[in-house]
């Protein structure tokens, strides 16, 4: 009975991105894109934004601690 961004958690993965209107779409963007509030935020376009775009210094720190993940430490 759960439905929405949170997906339907009925084990078919083929229904997670249903929208309000009862469609499912493909894509990501679109899916999120049906959840939007009128035009209080802007549109996701096709592509996933890169979460280290909005953060200045955030690529190096993930980097960083992801090298300890694949270092010996974790061999």
């Amino acid at each position: 009975q759960v439905r929405g961004l949170c997906g339907t958690f009925n084990g078919d993965q083929r229904d997670e991105f249903t929208t309000p209107e009862g469609d499912v779409e493909l894509a990501v963007a679109a899916f999120a894109n049906a959840f939007r509030a009128a035009a209080s935020c802007p549109a996701l376009g096709p592509g996933t934004p890169d979460p280290c775009d909005g953060s200045p210094g955030s690529r190096e720190r993930a980097r960083a601690a992801c090298a300890v993940l694949v270092g010996p430490a974790f061999q």
